[in-house]
């Protein structure tokens, strides 16, 4: 069985309706465009509409800032205002997972506490504003070597701040680092130990966190200011390490769920079961993106698949003509797919192949092509300015041009090793690496 690196990178927060056309699905975002406050930005989707992102960088060149995170991270940073946010998990003796026993399938439990930390820092110099240790705990699993035990990114809806560690809890913070209340979910039990990593996803009021692992699992809501459960579904599923999404159809508001048993759709309002499909592979990581009426899920462990599946179903799904189409190959393993004008852009597992298809109808725009300057990938990919920029873990960058074909427009390497996806926001991007966050900005 080959490893699944614990670094599901995908929040979805989804907090007012933004409309992708005619009578198509609404992907819900942030309000306020300028913002990337979750992993996959204010349209839930890795696109940033409004920023304007340098094309060109180096160690020495565009560099706003460079700071150096201390302990371990595969949280994404997000951006609210003038704040950054990210997450962390700080040996108090061992080493951080990663740092030893490189070769083995799964590391075991570090012997002494992590202290889990979210910081804040301010946006224009790099400098910490505040931290908060969430908690002080020895994790009760290990994590694989490539993991970390802060894979979870935050989300913020600039009035607060939600720090999520799976079994360590979730916690909720003012702007300013006041802690507003926490909630304790228990443990997780993880397939084969690989670690934890689903992020949770925020719509108006709701809190969502997916509780998939190898024991019971649920999916929770939550009320964002008071930590109050508002309702559980049980779930028939084990370890899945996808975010879920939150889409607007007709009116309505459905929260979507990737997983290996069953894709499925709840009502946000209640968390009653709207419709289900099978049909990804197992171990799925990526989450699901959607748009013009589609939502669009995929994996690529034990096999490849991707289904593009009509809104406005009830019941099961599989096999119906509610699935537009289908594509067999090539999709990610561990990055999620990035929606931009139209087109689906992925990796094949976590290879340097990229596709990119027409979303309507899975035609291959770009089939499989080699970026040779990338290595392994596990960021997700972004897009901003007609750009999509391509982040691999040898620390290079490939911006390409947003179009049908593959032209590539810069290439660009820092003296990191990159496994957190790209935040961007304004005229600035967001690098987290594997002991350094970057800012990036034209200068």
């Amino acid at each position: 069985m080959n490893h699944v690196p614990p670094v599901c990178r995908q929040v979805i927060v989804p907090l007012i309706a933004l409309m992708i056309g005619g009578n198509a699905a609404r992907v819900l975002a942030a309000p306020g465009d300028e913002n990337w406050p979750a992993m996959r930005g204010p349209q839930a989707s890795g696109v940033a509409p409004l920023a304007v992102p340098p094309l060109a960088w180096s160690e020495t060149r565009n560099v706003k800032w460079k700071v150096k995170i201390p302990g371990a991270g595969a949280a994404s940073p997000v951006v609210w205002g003038n704040r950054v946010f990210v997450q962390t998990a700080i040996p108090t003796k061992s080493p951080a997972p990663g740092a030893a026993g490189r070769g083995a399938l799964t590391l075991p439990p570090p012997t002494d506490p992590l202290q889990f930390v979210i910081q804040c820092l301010d946006r224009q110099t790099g400098k910490l504003l505040w931290e908060q240790v969430a908690c002080t705990q020895a994790p009760h699993e290990g994590a694989h070597p490539d993991g970390t035990y802060a894979s979870p990114t935050s989300v913020t809806d600039g009035q607060h701040v939600w720090a999520f560690f799976g079994s360590r809890g979730l916690y909720c913070y003012d702007m300013e680092g006041k802690l507003q209340w926490s909630h304790d979910f228990g443990r997780m039990k993880i397939l084969m130990g690989f670690g934890e990593g689903c992020s949770p996803a925020l719509y108006g009021d709701v809190l969502l966190v997916n509780w998939d692992h190898e024991g019971d699992s649920f999916l929770y809501a939550l009320d964002k200011l008071t930590g109050q459960i508002l309702w559980k579904q049980p779930r028939d599923e084990k370890t899945s390490w996808a975010t879920p999404l939150v889409v607007e159809h007709e009116g309505a508001q459905q929260v979507i769920t990737a997983a290996s048993s069953k894709v499925r759709s709840y009502e946000l309002k209640t968390g009653k079961l709207i419709w289900q499909c099978a049909g990804l592979t197992r171990n799925v990581i990526p989450s699901p993106v959607a748009g013009d009426g589609m939502v669009y899920c995929m994996s690529g462990y034990s096999g490849f698949s991707l289904l593009a599946i009509r809104l406005g179903g009830t019941g099961d799904l599989t096999g119906t003509d509610a699935i537009a189409w289908r594509y067999a190959k090539n999709t990610p393993y561990v990055p999620s797919p990035l929606l931009y004008n139209g087109r689906l852009y992925f990796f094949a597992s976590n290879s340097n192949a990229l596709t990119c298809l027409d979303a309507r109808t899975g035609r291959p725009l770009i089939d499989a092509a080699k970026i040779a300057a990338l290595q392994e990938v596990y960021s997700s990919p972004v897009g901003a300015g007609g750009r999509v920029y391509l982040v691999g873990r040898n620390g290079a960058t490939v911006v390409i041009k947003a179009s049908d074909g593959l032209e590539i427009l810069a290439t660009n390497t820092l003296d990191e090793k990159f496994e957190a996806s790209p935040a961007l926001a304004g005229p600035d991007l967001f690098l987290r690496g594997k002991e350094y966050l970057y800012c990036m900005s034209e200068k």
